[in-house]
């Protein structure tokens, strides 16, 4: 029980600092999603899994993407082989896969990676700040001040950002000692898709407090679920994809 006690208290403890920019958070999904954005959300390795939190899930928002590295072999044409496990640090593809995804001005971005400072998520991030969207970081505060940056202008998402999570993991990701040096125990992932849910749901709240009846997608495995979600889909058209 020591890894699940231990993922519990960090778990607790990310919940409440980041109560503020949550709400931060929060507020840019429902200004977008309220003048017809999308929420296009990105990470890869294995941060993609906290882009599958939000965009495509059942008791999420329907008007979001997930961006992927793989979407230059799915949308772009790339041979498979491009995939490599050193893409993610490559600046040069974040323009591709940004300008691969149907983005419209209105669209508020997630950008996902704990270290913060590989050249594919810092570009892109660059690219949609200078691009005018709202840009949100999950990131490990801890771990990405004590890295070096892997893009040429030496920036982190972390800088880039109008809000910034904080996933609470520590540098290296483990939380448990091994005798005589190292760690294992992962944790990012579990604190990311926590901070992921915070801001997806108080969007949720914040738009039934405003009267709005959210997009929300039913699970396909419920009574009804394929046609509820294909209604609310077919609102945005053209806007959002299922491909990946």
């Amino acid at each position: 029980m020591t890894y699940a006690s231990k993922v519990l208290d960090l778990a607790r403890q990310v919940a409440e600092s980041q109560a503020g920019p949550v709400s931060e958070a929060a507020a840019l999904l429902v200004t977008a999603i309220k003048a017809g954005g999308v929420v296009n959300a990105f990470g890869s390795g294995h941060s993609e899994a906290i882009a599958m939190e939000i965009a495509g899930r059942a008791g999420g928002l329907v008007p979001s993407n997930r961006l992927t590295p793989r979407d230059l072999v799915l949308y772009g044409g790339r041979p498979p082989g491009v995939l490599t496990p050193e893409l993610e640090r490559d600046p040069a593809v974040a323009q591709e896969i940004y300008d691969l995804a149907p983005v419209a001005p209105q669209d508020v971005f997630v950008l996902v990676s704990s270290s913060g400072v590989n050249g594919t998520v810092v570009e892109l991030a660059r690219i949609v700040k200078d691009r005018g969207h709202p840009l949100i970081a999950i990131t490990s505060v801890q771990h990405s001040t004590r890295m070096t940056s892997r893009h040429p202008s030496g920036r982190k998402l972390l800088d880039l950002a109008d809000v910034v999570l904080d996933n609470g993991a520590p540098y290296g990701d483990a939380i448990l000692e091994l005798p005589g040096g190292g760690s294992y125990g992962a944790v990012s992932t579990i604190t990311s898709a926590l901070l992921a849910q915070m801001v997806v749901t108080e969007a949720v709240d914040e738009l039934v407090a405003l009267g709005e009846t959210p997009p929300i997608y039913l699970s396909a495995n419920v009574a009804g679920g394929d046609e509820h979600n294909k209604a609310l889909e077919s609102r945005y058209a053209g806007r959002i994809r299922r491909g990946s």
